[in-house]
């Protein structure tokens, strides 16, 4: 039976394009899994919006997002990263097609308000809004019934007291976010995963990338790296 995975590649996790190499050859080799890549590109973004004398604000690692600033955003998301992605993969013998959240409305989203902040143009999945990878990537592996997703990052998994917790609940990861042993960028991240677990999606993994091998221990259920998130 043929499963799906959701790679959510976050923007510093591959160093250019000899990182894609090694992604391209993962998938590759897999056989009986299909493949969904989500991207984001805070760095870039946070780049092109300073050369536009744009300020980029943060909460809980969710970017603040002006109606002024949401064609910077599209453009960066869609043009540039999006397009090099798909090249880069397509050129290293992986087919694929390129899709933006617009592409046949494959997200309707609604405002976002978290703990009384508005964050502007940022959207909740359900017009133009910033919506954050994560929360992409959970939306849509749990409507494509993936049976894992995937947050490729430049950090190691969760740490508790400087160690990688390999596995955590629901439960004991919302107890480390109240204690803020969990925080910044990575609360987004937990939130997407219990958003991912509740529907329906079995597992949800924060890995470092470790080679080409990372895929087919994740799909092997060798979880040797990184952090395990489940119910």
């Amino acid at each position: 039976m043929t499963s799906r995975i959701l790679i959510k590649i976050g923007g510093l996790a591959f160093e250019g394009e000899n990182g894609f190499k090694d992604l391209a050859q993962a998938i590759r080799s897999i056989q009986h899994a299909e493949i969904i890549i989500v991207h984001g590109g805070g760095a870039e973004i946070s780049q092109a919006l300073k050369d536009a004398d744009r300020e980029s604000v943060f909460i809980d690692g969710i970017r603040i997002t002006q109606a002024e600033d949401i064609k910077i955003v599209e453009n960066v998301l869609s043009e540039t990263i999006n397009r090099r992605i798909s090249g880069w993969l397509s050129e290293n013998g992986v087919p694929c097609s390129s899709m933006s959240g617009k592409t046949k409305r494959l997200f309707m989203v609604e405002l976002l308000r978290r703990q009384g902040h508005d964050f502007g143009f940022v959207g909740k999945i359900r017009q133009s809004y910033n919506v954050n990878a994560d929360s992409a990537a959970a939306a849509l592996a749990a409507a494509a019934r993936c049976s894992d997703l995937v947050f490729i990052t430049d950090v190691p998994g969760v740490l508790v007291e400087e160690r990688i917790c390999r596995s955590l609940t629901v439960q004991k990861a919302k107890a480390l976010i109240a204690d803020s042993t969990i925080k910044g960028g990575m609360v987004a991240k937990m939130e997407s995963a219990f958003e991912a677990l509740d529907n329906k999606v079995p597992r949800v993994h924060i890995v470092q990338w470790q080679g080409p091998g990372t895929l087919e221990n994740i799909i092997t259920g060798n979880f040797t790296t990184g952090t395990t998130i489940h119910k």
